[in-house]
């Protein structure tokens, strides 16, 4: 059976909820969750285009090697759009906490993905998402 969808307001009321049970985990899993399902909403002819990359996560030696043989790269943003908008190629976008920081590797390829022609971004919620997106698509 198929899940209902949420409206609007139950999504943003979702992704703007705070738990106080336990510690939380996974805050930013969480917040890209959320941004996906959003944007889907929001823009469902762009969703295609709209993608996460895998970059991080536990993985064996073994693993690992084969993926950065394949072309896995540290620091690659979290999700990319790949839409061309107000002069940029594409719109790389990071998931961070509150209180989370780049990496030295996410700084590096954010810096080769600007001057490159791309727009990026470091997004802390739901919010930051929603308006980057809109900023980017001009639809203010």
């Amino acid at each position: 059976m198929k899940k209902p969808r949420l409206t609007f307001d139950e999504l943003v009321e979702r992704a703007n909820a705070t738990k106080e049970k336990a510690k939380p985990r996974h805050i930013e899993s969480h917040i890209q969750r959320n941004c996906f399902y959003w944007f889907g909403l929001q823009y469902p002819h762009l969703r295609p285009l709209f993608f996460a990359v895998p970059n991080g996560g536990g993985r064996n030696k073994r693993e690992a090697g084969i993926l950065k043989a394949e072309g896995v790269t540290a620091g690659v943003a979290d999700a990319i759009l790949l839409k061309p908008s107000g002069g940029y190629a594409s719109l790389c976008v990071e998931f961070k906490t509150k209180k989370g920081s780049q990496r030295q590797t996410q700084k590096e390829w954010q810096k080769a993905a600007e001057a490159n022609g791309n727009k990026y971004v470091i997004v802390r919620s739901f919010d930051d998402f929603k308006r980057e997106i809109t900023e980017y698509l001009g639809a203010v």
